[in-house]
C-alpha cells in the first residue's frame, strides 16, 4: 500500500486523538478511543489528504461526525476553510470542542440535515460514509447539491461502500447496522451506490470521477472517489 492507502501512524492518530480526551480525569473516553482506533485502523484520511492536497479551495465537509477530518487537513498543513455538518446535534457540540482545544483555525461545525438541503458553499464538497444511509432518491437529489456546490478546480470527494454480492460487502453492509444498534451512527443503512450509477452520474454532471479501493486492511468494500469538472 502507498501512503495514502495506510492508515495513520500512531503519534500522528494520538495527536489528533488527543483533543478528544475528556476535560476531567473520570469522564467519558469513548470519542477519545474511537478516533484513536478509528485513525489507527483506517486510511479513510490519509486517502481523503491526498485527494485533496493542492487544492485551496474551501471545503464542506458533509456528515462530519466528529470533525476529524477537519483535525487531518490541519495536521497535513492543508489551511483550507473547513465548514463540517451533521444531523447529529451531540456529535457536533463535541466536534466544536475538539476542534477548539485543539486551536483549529477557520473551522466551523453546523447541525444539519442533508436530506433537507445543503448549506450555500462554494468549494469543495467532501462525502465521506454518507451516501449509504440515503435512499436512492435522497443520493440523486443529494449528488446533484453537492455537485452544484463545486467551484471550479475544486474537487468532490467521496469514501463510499458500494453494492456487489462480495464478501467485503457483505461485511460493510453489517458493520453499518451494527454501528447502528450500538447509538454511534442515528440511522441504518438504506442502500449502498454502484459504480455503474455513480459514473452515470458523474458523466451527466460533465464530471470525470477516478475510483480507488480504500479498504487497507479492514475487510470492507471501501472506495475513494474523486470527481471534477
Amino acid at each position: 500500500m502507498n501512503a495514502a492507502t495506510r492508515p495513520f501512524g500512531r503519534g500522528d492518530a494520538q495527536r489528533i486523538a488527543d483533543a478528544f480526551r475528556p476535560a476531567m480525569p473520570l469522564g467519558n473516553r469513548f470519542d477519545y478511543y474511537y478516533s484513536l482506533g478509528k485513525l489507527r485502523s483506517d486510511p479513510l484520511y490519509p486517502g481523503v489528504l491526498a485527494a485533496l492536497r493542492g487544492c485551496d479551495a474551501p471545503l464542506l465537509d458533509l456528515g462530519c461526525g466528529l470533525g476529524l477530518l477537519a483535525h487531518a487537513l490541519r495536521l497535513d498543513g492543508q489551511r483550507v476553510a473547513y465548514a463540517g455538518v451533521d444531523v447529529d446535534a451531540g456529535k457536533i457540540a463535541r466536534a466544536a470542542r475538539a476542534a477548539a482545544r485543539a486551536g483549529l483555525d477557520a473551522v466551523r461545525f453546523d447541525v444539519v440535515d442533508v436530506e433537507q438541503g445543503l448549506p450555500a458553499h462554494a468549494g469543495s464538497v467532501a462525502l465521506l460514509d454518507v451516501l449509504q444511509y440515503l435512499t436512492r432518491e435522497q443520493r440523486r437529489q443529494l449528488l446533484a447539491d453537492a455537485i452544484d456546490r463545486l467551484a471550479p478546480g475544486a474537487r468532490l470527494v467521496i469514501r463510499t461502500g458500494l453494492d456487489d454480492d462480495s464478501g467485503r460487502g457483505r461485511a460493510t453492509r453489517l458493520a453499518d447496522r451494527v454501528a447502528h444498534w450500538l447509538g454511534w451512527m442515528v440511522s441504518t443503512p438504506k442502500s449502498y451506490p454502484t459504480r455503474a450509477g455513480l459514473e452515470a452520474r458523474f458523466r451527466l454532471a460533465g464530471l470525470t470521477a477516478h475510483f480507488t479501493p480504500l479498504h487497507g486492511d479492514t475487510p470492507f468494500n471501501n472506495w475513494l472517489v474523486v470527481a471534477t469538472r
